[in-house]
């Protein structure tokens, strides 16, 4: 006879986070920790005399940015009530004392957020990065660096043989002996985000493809299970055979022999799950609450905890219903039927309790007239064509002949043709004398008819006049896309607001006056010190320097005012010699001097002959211990180095050293700081847009979303950091790495922030993730 099984319905719930809970660990038997985008790690154990509930028992605090993968250390004689390993945003992992609620030792290495840390059998920490690394630390050191993934690296699994399992945004899965890599297994079409143990079958992985896939331990593929419809972020299984993934759709399913046998909905993506020993598992949601569910009818919540629970689901359904991509709840209420339409025919929505209503306006009867519910149509990206994770309507094969590959080139109906060549040009690293046929092609095969010129728009490549799109857009940049939640009316056309960004920022004012002020005060110090008195400038220097400043104040008469030599000298002794507290003035006169064409040609030829002056002082002004002064003059300096094509391509050279340099300041209490430094970055999310320099994109986007949160209160420096990420995200790798990142609870923050910039940057990225 079949017995028939329990389905798991909720325990309890664990409330303390203020934000996303990310990730989960178990603990033994009596303890979870979770670690959350709150940048907090907190312990949870099992309430005295209770058979289903837990108590927050540690909060820890160390983690400088959000917190996701945190894995438990079972107690020894070092931490005799055990301890916690966490990986964040920070690109730190730290070790903590669960005992004691403190961290015992901070590892640094990785050079951009940890995604994944697990700890083997020798008590060994891998942890794994958007880096494209997996490390090995033992005993704070690193041992082992796994190098291989063309893409960020998201999970990381250890196998009872000893043998390590990662999964990447490369969509592959690689297995690895010691440093060696001895297998790559695709089948997955896109990130592979989750990695799970399967004990004596094999392994589990959890995809943006919308899969599950089991795979034995030889990495052959033994099962595929697909019913999510959003990226799967996490799976886990349990020696009963049950299964359990965790999505974007809201949804944990629950799978037995391959089939789903049940679905769990959630107020928020799932971002992780874990089983416990006793067969129940735990879920981390967006919504700031880890949550337990068990078979067992002895801990089941109480009918009204879970009466509350399944009101907090209806009122996320009421909240995410969409009529023609607006929320219902942003729709006008009935009220709005007591103005009369200005024509007839006048069609308005209308919220009527959690549906959206269609009236239209009869002018001879002069009343509105209701013609019924209005129900959003299927999704009609399902049948767009697919290419690096991004969406469009058309990828064609372009042959190019002379024994090259064949090139995809991807486009949408409504997207400016001539914009789309250049881009695509550029990014294969093709002759832009190519343009016109490639436009040609585009229009041939997508039955445009010959498109209308724009006379007032000259191309600066050649000469022509501009392809003018049949709907009214942006000359900037446009798109056709289908609305993310389903729109009725089609495909519509969009206008990027603020992205991508095409020009870059500097620092091009300066008060002079209060320049020479300071550095003929820091003078007189010097001159009175014993010991640095030979730094001190004399008389003639210093009407040298002044000289330098009436050069640089007449920023007409560029062309023809020459900077000599000994003024270049000057410059140089005075930023590599005077003591760091008496720098930022110096810094002040480089930074405004890079601006003069004479001087970036000056200054690389110095680079050329083995002295890199600038480089030299912003390591100067960013020798702990630091001071703002210095930072805000320093990174200030790295931004007008954009200035000319000469320097341009030193920054990019030099983009991770000079990141790193000042990447400090995103924390800086001082606003004007993090201004500075989130305009460093927009700078190079302009330059790199158009490079292949995939670490260096991933590096800027990783820094801009540490600034684009909600902890960022000045409105610039958010407002920056939002329109890189946008810049950064039209490159279609890159967007994906974002989504990964999580860039959608950012842009949902700065929404609810009600800011005018911040809606309509979010608004662009918005409509960029539905491209």
């Amino acid at each position: 006879m079949e017995v028939e099984v329990q389905e798991y319905k909720l325990c309890c719930q664990l409330r303390g986070h203020e934000e996303d809970v990310r990730g989960i660990c178990v603990c033994g038997e009596n303890g979870i920790a979770t670690g959350s985008r709150d940048k907090t790690v907190r312990y949870w154990c099992i309430r005295e005399g209770s058979n289903n509930g837990y108590s927050l028992d540690k909060t820890m605090v160390g983690h400088t940015s959000f917190v996701g993968p945190v894995a438990w250390i079972p107690p020894n004689k070092d931490l005799p009530k055990g301890g916690l390993v966490s990986g964040g945003m920070d690109t730190r992992v730290i070790i903590w004392d669960i005992g004691k609620s403190q961290p015992v030792q901070t590892l640094q290495g990785h050079e951009l957020q940890v995604t994944s840390v697990v700890i083997d059998e020798q008590a060994d920490i891998l942890s794994a990065s958007v880096d494209s690394t997996v490390k090995r630390w033992h005993k704070g050191q690193i041992v082992e660096v796994l190098r291989g993934h063309k893409g960020p690296v998201q999970a990381v699994l250890t196998l009872p043989s000893g043998d390590v399992v990662t999964g990447s945004s490369d969509s592959t899965l690689k297995i690895w002996r010691g440093m060696n890599c001895i297998q790559t297994i695709s089948g997955h079409s896109d990130t592979v985000r989750g990695l799970a143990l399967m004990a004596n079958v094999g392994f589990l992985s959890a995809s943006h493809d919308g899969s599950v896939r089991l795979w034995a331990f030889t990495g052959e593929p033994l099962l595929e299970m697909v019913g999510h419809t959003a990226i799967v972020y996490c799976v886990a299984a349990d020696p009963s055979g049950d299964i359990v993934s965790g999505s974007e759709d809201c949804f944990v399913k629950v799978w037995r022999n391959g089939i789903c046998c049940q679905t769990i909905q959630h107020p928020g993506c799932v971002w992780d799950v874990k089983f416990l020993p006793n067969g129940d598992f735990v879920t981390a949601c967006s919504d700031g609450v880890a949550r337990i569910w068990t078979r067992d009818c002895e801990r089941f919540s109480s009918p009204e905890q879970i009466e509350a629970y399944q009101a907090e689901i209806a009122a996320r359904k009421s909240q995410m219903k969409t009529v023609g991509g607006v929320h219902v709840n942003d729709l006008p209420g009935i009220e709005a039927l007591s103005q009369p339409g200005k024509k007839d025919g006048q069609s308005k929505i209308i919220r009527e309790g959690d549906s959206g209503v269609a009236y239209s306006w009869n002018e001879k009867e002069y009343k509105w007239e209701k013609i019924g519910e209005v129900v959003d149509g299927p999704d009609l990206s399902q049948s767009r064509h697919g290419l690096t994770g991004v969406h469009y309507d058309y990828v064609f094969d372009v042959d190019i002949g002379d024994g090259q590959p064949i090139r995809k080139l991807p486009y949408n109906r409504g997207d400016n043709p001539y914009l789309v060549a250049d881009r695509w040009l550029l990014s294969e690293d093709l002759p832009l004398s190519y343009r016109e046929q490639i436009v040609d092609f585009i229009l041939r095969n997508t039955g445009q008819m010959q498109p209308a010129l724009d006379s007032s728009y000259v191309d600066p490549y050649t000469g022509a006049h501009a392809y003018v799109p049949s709907q009214q857009q942006s000359r900037e940049v446009a798109s056709s896309i289908s609305n993310c939640h389903g729109d009725s009316s089609g495909v519509r056309s969009y206008s990027f607001q603020h992205i991508p960004k095409r020009d870059i920022l500097l620092f091009d004012s300066a008060q002079y006056e209060g320049i020479l002020r300071k550095v003929a005060m820091f003078n007189s110090m010097l001159a009175a010190d014993e010991v640095k008195m030979d730094l001190a400038l004399g008389e003639v220097d210093l009407s040298k320097l002044e000289a330098v400043v009436s050069v640089l104040k007449d920023t007409s008469q560029y062309h023809i005012h020459k900077l000599t030599d000994d003024d270049f000298v000057l410059l140089a002794k005075l930023a590599l010699s005077w003591p760091p507290p008496m720098l930022f003035p110096v810094l002040d006169l480089l930074r405004m001097s890079l601006l003069y064409p004479q001087a970036a040609d000056r200054f690389s030829e110095d680079v050329e002959n083995g002295k890199d002056v600038i480089m030299e002082a912003l390591q100067r002004a960013t020798a702990l211990p630091a001071i703002d002064a210095n930072l805000l003059t320093g990174v200030r300096v790295a931004v007008n180095c954009f200035r000319h094509g000469i320097l341009r391509n030193w920054t990019i050279r030099n983009r991770s050293q000079i990141l790193d340099l000042f990447s400090e300041c995103s924390r800086s209490s001082n606003k004007n700081v993090r201004q500075a430094y989130v305009t460093l970055l927009l700078n190079y999310s302009v330059i790199l847009t158009a490079t292949k320099d995939e670490d260096g994109l991933i590096q800027v986007l990783s820094a801009a979303l540490e600034m684009a949160g909600a902890d960022e209160q000045d409105v610039v420096t958010r407002f920056r950091a939002l329109l890189a990420i946008g810049s950064l995200m039209m490159n279609g790798t890159i967007k994906n790495v974002a989504i990964d990142l999580d860039i959608k609870s950012i842009i949902n923050a700065a929404i609810a922030s009600q800011q005018a910039q911040l809606l309509e940057v979010s608004e662009d990225i918005e409509h960029l993730l539905c491209m």
